[in-house]
Formats: structure tokens, C-alpha cells, sequence
């Protein structure tokens, strides 16, 4: 790896309503690597935009919020690197991240992406070993994120892409706002462009679930769309009766005790019921929310 890292690999992250956590992720890239924030009509946006041009992150502001997928799209048309690195705004690199990352993709020429090793706040690993969109023969062990290795899926919170595969793919599907983009990218990356790969060296932190705010609302709107993305991810990707099985999950969901321990646990099952079912016969996961 003789080319220097900032001629190499864009990062690429997406921003709603994150100010009060990206400026970590800010502060850990390394000076000189392309920085690429799309934020998607947050209230915070301009306090983003000041943290962006403190770090020499460009900032592109949406007027209206466009889902991940499209915002990490429109990040990706403004880069001009061999890779692109997608990172949730609620991560950090350590020093040797993207070293490590590029030597794993010198070392495995055939693989279109990867993920990093992802280190959550209590020092346990986040590992993507499976899918609703894939057999559960093809789901890995646990200990499959102990050590490299291909994998069926990946992660889009640190997701390296080879930016000719992206391109090649189209991208993140613009048709799903929000959940199951990563595994339907996952998808056609493996499919037309190479292997999918776990890189155990390259490692990120990651404060799982807090690139949003955690409220009753936020719970709400992203079970919504989650409903709505794990219909079409399963008819785009020929599951048998992906409809009915996601609406058995729903149920099941709904009926749970746990239900009463917890207003917010209640109205993020009953939105992500409701996305079910209003996504029968749909062609697209992003229908808004009845309250928007």
C-alpha cells in the first residue's frame, strides 16, 4: 500500500439529528482523508455544519430527511477515491482503522466490501453473522467474529465498498428509507462483484443506537420503516411468503408481555404492525408515517 490514505478512502457518514456524537467521529479520522457528511434535515444541522468545517469534513444539507440509503448515495456521488468507508455517526476510528482495512482489501483483491471488527461501549463486539434476507444454513457462530473470514452479510455502521462495485450495483437502494439496505447491498455486492469479507484487524467503537435521538417518537418512526423495509427486502430478494412471516413476527411482537413494562417497547410494536400491513401490495419501504 504505497498511495497515501487521503488519495484512497473517502468516509462517508450520514447525520440526523447527531451533533452531540459526530464530533467524536470527527476528531478520530486522520488529517487529510476525505470527509463526506450529508445530513438529512436535522434540527441541529447548522451546529453539524460548524463541527464539519472545523475537522475539513465537506457537509451537504438535505431540506427534507431522505432515509440513509439516499443520503449515503449522494455522499458517495461527491467522492473520487479507489474506496469508500460508510460510518455511523455515532463511531470512532482508532489510529490503524483504515490501514488495516486497506491491507485486507490489498490482500483480498476479489472481495467487493467489508466490514470492521465493531467494539461496543462495554467492550463486546458487534458482529453481523445473519439475516432475514438469506437461509439460516448460510447464518455464521458466534465465533465467527473472532478471526477474518468471508461473511453473507454485512453491517452498514463501517462498511469499506470498492467504489467501482458500488457504482456497478447502483449504490444503496433508493427505495428503502431506512433498515435491511445494508443487507440488500450486501446482496447484490456479492452477487455481481465479489466476496464479502470481515477484516478482525480494522476495528471501529461504536455507541450502538445512538446516531438518533432515543425517544418514544424515534422508537415510533424507526419501527415504521423497519416494518415497511423487512417486506420489500424479502419480495425483492424471492423469500417465500416474506409477507406472512413478517407479519407472524409482527404478532408476535405485539402480544408480548413485555409490552407492559414499556410505553415506548408498546408503540414501537404496534408502528412496526402497522408497517406491515400497510406495506401489503407495496412496491417500495418508503411510504411515510400516518402521523407525517
Amino acid at each position: 500500500m504505497d498511495q497515501p490514505l487521503n488519495s484512497r478512502i473517502s468516509i462517508i457518514t450520514v447525520t440526523y439529528n447527531s451533533s452531540v456524537i459526530v464530533e467524536g467521529l470527527l476528531r478520530s479520522i486522520p488529517s487529510g482523508v476525505p470527509v463526506i457528511l450529508v445530513d438529512n434535515a436535522s434540527r441541529d444541522a447548522d451546529v453539524t455544519r460548524t463541527l464539519a468545517a472545523d475537522h475539513g469534513a465537506r457537509f451537504f444539507a438535505n431540506s427534507e430527511n431522505l432515509g440513509f440509503g439516499r443520503a449515503c448515495n449522494q455522499g458517495a456521488a461527491q467522492a473520487e477515491t479507489e474506496f469508500l468507508f460508510f460510518v455511523n455517526p455515532d463511531a470512532e476510528l482508532f489510529p490503524d482503522t483504515l490501514e488495516h482495512l486497506l491491507a485486507a482489501a490489498d490482500a483480498h483483491p476479489d472481495a467487493s466490501a467489508f466490514n470492521t471488527r465493531i467494539v461496543k461501549g462495554n467492550g463486546s463486539l458487534f458482529f453481523k453473522r445473519r439475516s432475514k434476507l438469506i437461509p439460516k444454513s448460510l447464518w455464521l457462530g458466534r465465533d465467527a467474529a473472532n478471526q477474518d473470514g468471508e461473511v453473507p452479510v454485512l453491517s452498514g455502521g463501517a462498511l469499506l465498498v470498492r467504489t467501482a462495485a458500488f457504482d456497478k450495483v447502483g449504490g444503496f437502494d433508493p427505495k428503502i428509507f431506512l433498515f435491511h439496505e445494508d443487507d440488500d447491498l450486501s446482496l447484490r455486492l456479492k452477487e455481481h462483484c465479489g466476496p464479502l469479507r470481515y477484516a478482525f484487524d480494522a476495528k471501529v467503537r461504536h455507541l450502538l443506537g445512538h446516531s438518533t435521538e432515543r425517544t418514544a417518537n424515534t422508537a415510533a418512526l424507526k419501527a415504521w420503516y423497519m416494518g415497511q423495509s423487512r417486506v420489500y427486502a424479502a419480495r425483492k430478494h424471492g423469500q417465500s411468503f416474506g409477507y406472512l412471516r413478517a407479519l407472524g413476527e409482527a404478532i408476535l411482537q405485539l402480544i408480548s408481555p413485555l409490552n407492559l413494562l414499556s410505553a415506548r417497547k408498546r408503540l414501537k410494536n404496534w408502528y412496526y404492525f402497522q408497517a406491515i400491513l400497510s406495506s401489503r401490495g407495496q412496491l417500495s419501504a418508503d411510504r411515510l408515517p400516518p402521523w407525517q
